[in-house]
């Protein structure tokens, strides 16, 4: 069975998945994988469909309208909550669990909106490729009882993404994208202006034409990770010294390129897991 016909009959069990399920809210980031997940849910459920986005200090306004955007060409309905993530105890001293404090608090939420709109289960775009990861915010969701469909059909990143294209949604190509406060290392503290200078940082990165970012905040240290094969463009010397000129202007003395390239979650390289 080739990988197109494999990623059907995930998709297929997908949706007997969520036919099942009858009504339901989704904890919606507007990336990739919940993306998918709430065209997927619409296509089977129609109106019995929310989903839902926290807007906070750890995700950028960029993320924000490009899901609110997504979600009114899909056809559904779109909620948006006010969270404030340095507000939850535990999470802004950076723990290696300190996802879990954040979806605890994203599910509690949205639970909230479900039970108002009497939907009867809340869904999140994990899919099977998460389990082989450090992600605490998978313990939240198995303790409160989130669903995750995509896991549940085996649909990897690759799957979506293809299943995404097909489907004409314009998130299959889009970055990997994260919580702001993954790019700082265990037990730094998180404030509101660290965030906001490595949004500015990662911002003008993608302006520049860079696909794949992170700006990792060591204190004063920026450690820039870019994928593999535009290494050689950021070491230009126009687009190096342009890099250079607005990061330290944003207040690091240092600005560091990982040679490794951008790896999904390299703070956790740290971990023994």
């Amino acid at each position: 069975m080739d990988k197109e016909v494999k990623a059907e009959s995930k998709c297929q069990e997908l949706l007997q998945i969520l036919r099942g399920l009858g009504s339901v809210a989704i904890a919606y980031s507007g990336g990739v994988d919940s993306t998918f997940l709430v065209s997927a849910a619409r296509e089977v459920l129609g109106e019995n469909v929310v989903a839902v986005t926290a807007r906070s200090e750890t995700y950028s306004e960029e993320e924000g309208a490009e899901a609110a955007c997504n979600a009114a060409a899909i056809g559904v309905e779109h909620i948006i909550i006010e969270t404030s993530e340095l507000g939850i105890p535990g999470f802004s001293d950076n723990p290696p669990d300190r996802c879990y404090h954040c979806k605890h608090e994203l599910f509690i939420r949205v639970f909230q909106a479900a039970k108002e709109r009497g939907l009867k289960h809340v869904l999140d775009g994990s899919n099977a490729d998460d389990v082989d990861d450090f992600r605490p915010g998978m313990r939240a969701a198995a303790e409160m009882g989130v669903r995750q469909p995509l896991r549940e059909a085996g649909l990897t990143k690759n799957d979506i993404r293809a299943l995404s294209k097909k489907r004409g949604l314009p998130t299959w190509s889009k970055p990997a994208m994260a919580c702001l406060a993954s790019r700082f290392p265990y037990g730094e503290k998180i404030t509101r202006e660290k965030l906001s200078r490595v949004a500015e940082a990662e911002r003008f990165v993608r302006d520049l034409g860079f696909h794949d970012v992170r700006v990792r905040s060591h204190g004063t240290i920026a450690r820039i990770e870019i994928g593999s094969e535009q290494l050689t463009r950021v070491m230009e010397p126009d687009v190096r010294n342009q890099i250079t000129a607005k990061l330290s202007a944003l207040g690091f003395t240092y600005v560091t390129l990982d040679l490794q390239g951008f790896r999904s979650g390299s703070m956790n390289e740290v971990l023994d897991m």
